[in-house]
């Protein structure tokens, strides 16, 4: 049943907007803005890595992570674009200065997939205080 009210073209298309993202989550919207912020860098969005290639990637760090493996030091270091994360993996460091949580990254290497997640062992990396804007 209708109520016979006709909402214009404009108004439908800004209602239809507004319910939207008010019905998206904080981490949905943190998301959005991250991918946004990463696009002008020039990355690969995580979400099209392909395993064995070379690739970019740009993100803010969310996870630092300092873990022995049989006896040799690494530092696994999580990023997102907003896509999706990928683990930044540094054999033989305990830590890199200036790689915290919320950190902008830019890292270059070749993605293996490890138990399905995106992975780039020994990277180049660039710390972006731009994050990506001109």
């Amino acid at each position: 049943m209708t109520t016979g009210r006709r909402v214009p073209r404009g108004q439908a298309g800004l209602l239809a907007w507004m319910s939207a993202r008010l019905a998206r989550s904080a981490p949905e919207l943190e998301a959005g803005a991250v991918h946004k912020g990463t696009g002008p860098l020039g990355g690969t969005a995580v979400v099209d890595l392909v395993d064995r290639s070379q690739a970019s990637v740009c993100g803010v760090v969310r996870s630092v992570n300092p873990r022995p493996r049989a006896n040799v030091p690494a530092l696994v270091v999580e990023i997102s674009d907003g896509t999706r994360t990928v683990n930044l993996i540094w054999l033989g460091r305990r830590r890199i200065g200036g790689v915290v949580p919320g950190t902008y990254l830019s890292a270059h290497g070749r993605v293996t997939y490890r138990h399905g997640i995106p992975t780039i062992f020994n990277p180049a990396y660039e710390i972006r205080a731009d994050r990506g804007r001109q």
